[in-house]
């Protein structure tokens, strides 16, 4: 342990420092109150009445501008200055706004009838009708109807003209830098419809204890997920997501020096074989609610845990796994991660509120894994699949329950490795007893899942899962078994960081023939999310792995790794 310590040591600062060279600084907008009455009262924030287009941009100034101070996104016709209420009736001016008002029509007002600001706001909001009546005036002008404008009318305006020239000037200036910043970003935007959400890990890890540490270097890898979320409607989301990264997992050794068949300890940034930042699409997935149901379709890249309650939060990272536990075991139930690909999946509420069903629901998937492949053992039906079935029910918001179902069938390759058979880049779980499939054959699957809030800084999740393979060859049934516990203390020393403890044992089987070893890999991990800004994060942890390749006479795997997250 002090050697990785002293490792973690040197390596930290690099980590650190390229933290700070790609942190950004937000542009701020103006946001004072005069601004928004001006502006409103001018007339000139049009989008403010269109609330549908102002959903789909993400101009926050224009947002801030349009909404400020309107409760309902409507506006009603004002016609007279005295529905002003805490306007003063007895300035000359109120008196000669108010007949410009009543002849000509030029103000639109809240519909409370009231101006919002306090006294210093006044004059602004007045230069605001009067420029509104201006423009009104300028407009029977242009459109040779100007008989209707009189003298004692043109003299009124010219006389307030003068009275609020400053005001005139602040206003008109502050709204052509709104019109020219609001034209700049609508012509750079990247889309109305889809914002970039993206997530990098710098990681440095190694791992210690006899061969295998021995037989390993310490490794500064990487990941970036880059997903493209689309919403068409406001309510459905499409997931578009490219992948890169370059880290690959370690290779356990016996203590004769010889390779361990196992998938213990995989990290939830390592992505296989092929880590060569190789860039890829790993999700294509459409999320729609149908009536009371969400719908969930999978093109590419489909995942269990992207649909059904994984119940086990601060561990499970559902947006890109940077955030959560380090290990992949630690994350989700071993369950979630038999079948993957392309599919289908629902999640339909059993109850309306009150009664024993009030708080249920039931979840429904199918994924293939070869839905793409038009060969006779392969496409949507003939390939490897799995379909998952489970009972959701919640007391409140601290206790949810869940209890899995999932039958799968796979040609051959690994149980929990999400449907992969020719992806190199999915990395399994579980020891090798437990994980290879020898050839064909079919698993029936039942897992219970829970978690428990008792407070706002604790969290207790687990899980157990059962499975029960039944291969087409000679020899090849067997049983494994999964099991975890882990305990969560969010917001532990800093708003936003965690503190997680998690033991359990990864998927194991015993008595198989061609295998060697009956005892039991246990699992222990801890780790502290650190919160160095909202886009940055820095974790610490240690995973000690017991038993590998389910022989005590294996020397225990210690994995340290120092992993910082940047989310934008």
């Amino acid at each position: 342990m002090s050697n990785l310590l002293w490792k973690s040591l040197v390596v930290s600062p690099a980590v650190l420092g390229a933290t700070l060279l790609v942190s950004t600084t937000a542009i701020a907008a103006p946001n004072t109150t005069t601004e928004v009455s001006a502006v409103k009262q001018a007339g000139v924030a049009e989008v403010a009445q269109q609330p549908e287009m102002l959903a789909q941009t993400t101009i926050d100034q224009v947002n801030r501008y349009s909404n400020e101070g309107n409760q309902n996104n409507s506006q009603s016709q004002v016609t007279s200055v005295s529905q002003f209420s805490d306007v003063q009736p007895t300035d000359w001016a109120f008196q000669a706004l108010q007949s410009l008002v009543e002849r000509y029509g030029c103000i639109a007002g809240y519909p409370n009838a009231t101006y919002r600001g306090n006294r210093a706001l006044t004059r602004y909001e007045f230069a605001a009708g009067l420029n509104a009546c201006l423009d009104r005036v300028n407009e029977l002008i242009a459109t040779a109807t100007a008989d209707l404008v009189t003298k004692q009318d043109l003299a009124t305006l010219q006389r307030l003209q003068e009275e609020f020239s400053a005001e005139l000037a602040t206003l008109r200036g502050r709204v052509d830098s709104l019109e020219a910043r609001t034209a700049e970003l609508e012509a750079n935007q990247f889309s109305t419809t889809t914002k970039l959400v993206g997530e990098a890990i710098f990681a440095v890890t190694d791992v210690f204890g006899g061969n295998t540490g021995d037989n390993n270097n310490t490794v500064f890898q990487d990941r970036v997920r880059l997903d493209l979320q689309t919403s068409f409607t406001g309510r459905d989301i499409l997931h578009t997501r490219l992948a890169a990264g370059n880290a690959t997992a370690f290779t356990q050794f016996d203590n004769a020096g010889g390779a361990i068949n196992t998938a213990e300890g995989t990290q939830t940034f390592e992505i296989g074989s092929t880590g060569n930042n190789a860039v890829r699409i790993d999700r294509l997935t459409y999320e729609v609610p149908v009536g009371p149901a969400n719908v969930y379709l999978a093109a590419s890249g489909g995942r269990h845990s992207h649909y059904a309650a994984v119940n086990n939060p601060y561990f499970f990272d559902n947006t890109d796994g940077g955030n959560g536990a380090l290990s992949t075991f630690a994350s989700e139930s071993p369950i979630y991660r038999i079948g993957g690909g392309a599919g289908i999946a629902l999640n339909l509420p059993l109850g309306k509120g009150g009664g024993i069903l009030g708080n249920s629901s039931i979840t429904a998937g199918y994924l293939a894994s070869q839905a793409n492949d038009p060969a006779l053992s392969s496409g949507l039906t003939n390939g490897d699949y799995a379909a998952l079935g489970q009972l959701n029910f919640s007391v409140g918001d601290r206790l949810a329950l869940a209890a899995t179902y999932v039958h799968g069938y796979s040609a051959g390759g690994f149980l929990f490795d999400s449907g992969s058979t020719t992806d190199g880049n999915i990395v399994p779980v579980g020891t090798g007893q437990a994980n290879t499939l020898l050839g064909a054959g079919s698993s029936n699957s039942y897992g219970v899942s829970a978690a428990f809030r008792p407070s706002d800084k604790l969290s207790v999740s687990g899980f157990v899962s059962y499975h029960d393979v039944s291969g087409f060859g000679a020899n090849d049934d067997y049983e494994a078994w999964s099991y975890g516990l882990g305990v969560a203390l969010p917001d532990f020393g800093k708003k936003g960081n965690v503190l997680g403890i998690f033991a359990g044992a990864e998927p194991y089987s015993f008595n198989r023939p061609g295998f060697v070893g009956n005892d039991i890999p246990y699992h222990f991990e801890g780790f502290y999310k650190y919160r160095v800004s909202d886009n940055i994060s820095v974790t610490p942890g240690v995973i000690w792995l017991t038993s590998p390749g389910q022989s005590s006479a294996n020397d225990d795997a210690i994995i340290g790794t120092l992993r910082t997250t940047f989310t934008f």
